[in-house]
Parts: C-alpha cells; sequence; structure tokens
C-alpha cells in the first residue's frame, strides 16, 4: 500500500475498492480521522490538497531478518 502525508493531517492512500483503484484522502484532527474524498486521478486529489506538499511514507524492514540483512551487506 503507498501513502503520502501532508500538512495539516492529510493523508492519501492509494487503496483498490471493488476492482476499482483510488486514492482515499483523510484528516486527522484531535486525534481522529475523518474520510475527505475518494479520488480516481491525481487531478481530483489536487482538488483537496497541493500534491507538492505529499510526502510518501516508507515502510522500512524491522526485527532480526531486517538487521541480518544489513549486517551482511557492511560486513
Amino acid at each position: 500500500m503507498r501513502v503520502w502525508r501532508g500538512p495539516g493531517g492529510i493523508e492519501v492512500e492509494a487503496i483498490v475498492l471493488d476492482r476499482t483503484p483510488l486514492y482515499k484522502i483523510t484528516q486527522k484532527v484531535n486525534n481522529r480521522r475523518y474520510f475527505v474524498a475518494d479520488c480516481r486521478t491525481v487531478r481530483d486529489v489536487e482538488q483537496h490538497v497541493d500534491l507538492a506538499d505529499l510526502v510518501e511514507v516508507i515502510q522500512l524492514p524491522v526485527g532480526r531478518a531486517g538487521g541480518r540483512a544489513l549486517s551482511h551487506v557492511n560486513g
């Protein structure tokens, strides 16, 4: 799953709903997440958030397997 975050608690997720790819936009306010819109295109997303303000959230591997792989590369 790809996720981007922006200012003001905005989060954009690339999802598939009933076999249709969408961008789900939510906003976190006072520790609660509110639905803003489901968008079919990036142009639709632009109606809700400036794309230049979005930063992709990248999940890094954690745990023993990730540590072994890293030490193998360095060692």
